[in-house]
């Protein structure tokens, strides 16, 4: 028997949530999805993802259906038979259980058009100024006003007011780690001689988030020397070249690069006694598991992307550009020119 939300049964609702990418954006999404399990208990939730993001959400008990989708691909053979076909698969997977509500956490035309093709009869986003493509408001039937400066956690509980649901005191980030992750990362530490250790994370998805490589193996010498801390250097995909930089501008030799899943990642960050890094998705996964962070902020806002610990540091320049930059090339790049010892500094406040 398929369960359709009556009023005043909500908890038979189908509910979807749309948050295709990326990695940090469904990170952040974590908690609206806690509360609403909470709210909502018996639901039937599922939530549609981009691949490069879902292992994130593999496992989770808080899910019933995680379906995942591919839009780069299917944009590259746009007209392509076998594209459609997979499109049309998808959205009979969704609506194998009516959708009464569609969540929006994006804000796209993309994703207001998945939330529209389920067929959920309340799609429920953020308020016009809110969106990142504005034109996606056609699709949503529910807007909801938002602080801009608000960090992106909150913005994203801000939709659950929406269905009467308010979430308090210490977020929830649900992210299920399987027993063989671990056992991988205790090994590889255990093949190190690692004792205590920091993350360095030198990618950043964006050029314009990078900090130069040559900086982090300074870095490195230093909190070995100042605080026995083993560097761990941590990359993605395409960014090994990026991780040796690192390694060969570190002139004691002490740190050491790890090939990791991002559930292997998030099981690492959990035993970091520090994670330095810039906005990317390695930074918002060590703030979900309560790492300590110094985090570097060139083009986007720190209010809104950053760390949430009052406790953990941030790191930018106070230069007129900054403000709304959001640019993924820049000519100047100076937002991202911090010192070696600016960032040392941060660590000792943070370590204190």
């Amino acid at each position: 028997m398929i369960l359709k939300f009556v009023p005043g049964h909500p908890l038979l609702m189908h509910i979807l949530i749309v948050k295709l990418s990326s990695i940090g954006d469904v990170v952040h999404t974590l908690p609206s999805l806690a509360a609403l399990r909470r709210a909502f208990p018996d639901s039937y939730i599922t939530w549609i993802v981009e691949r490069k993001a879902a292992s994130i959400l593999e496992n989770n008990s808080y899910i019933d259906q995680l379906i995942e989708i591919d839009t780069r691909k299917w944009r590259k053979d746009l007209l392509s038979r076998e594209t459609w076909q997979i499109v049309r698969q998808k959205l009979k997977q969704i609506k194998q259980r009516p959708v009464d509500v569609a969540l929006d956490f994006q804000g796209l035309l993309k994703s207001g058009l998945v939330a529209f093709l389920s067929g959920a009869a309340r799609r429920i986003g953020f308020e016009s100024s809110a969106l990142r493509e504005p034109a996606s408001e056609i699709f949503l039937t529910d807007q909801i006003a938002v602080n801009r400066n608000s960090h992106m956690i909150e913005k994203n509980l801000s939709l659950l007011r929406a269905l009467n649901v308010t979430a308090s005191g210490r977020y929830e980030f649900p992210i299920a780690i399987a027993p063989e992750d671990e056992e991988i990362v205790e090994k590889q530490l255990a093949k190190l001689g690692a004792g205590q250790f920091a993350i360095i994370n030198p990618g950043g998805g964006w050029p314009t988030k990078l900090w130069r490589a040559e900086n982090y193996g300074p870095l490195c010498d230093w909190l070995w020397e100042r605080y026995k801390l083993f560097p761990l250097i941590t990359y993605g995909p395409g960014e090994e070249a990026l991780a040796d930089a690192v390694l060969k501008s570190s002139k004691r030799g002490c740190a050491q690069k790890l090939d990791l899943t991002l559930k292997q990642f998030v099981a690492l960050a959990r035993k970091a006694k520090l994670f330095v890094g810039s906005d990317t998705g390695p930074l918002h996964l060590a703030a979900a598991v309560g790492t300590p962070i110094v985090s570097l902020f060139g083009p986007t806002p720190a209010e809104v992307n950053g760390p949430f610990d009052p406790n953990d540091e941030v790191v930018g320049r106070s230069i007129p550009c900054r403000v709304d930059c959001y640019r993924r090339s820049c000519s100047h790049w100076t937002c991202m020119d911090i010192p070696v010892e600016a960032i040392k500094l941060a660590v000792e406040r943070r370590m204190r």
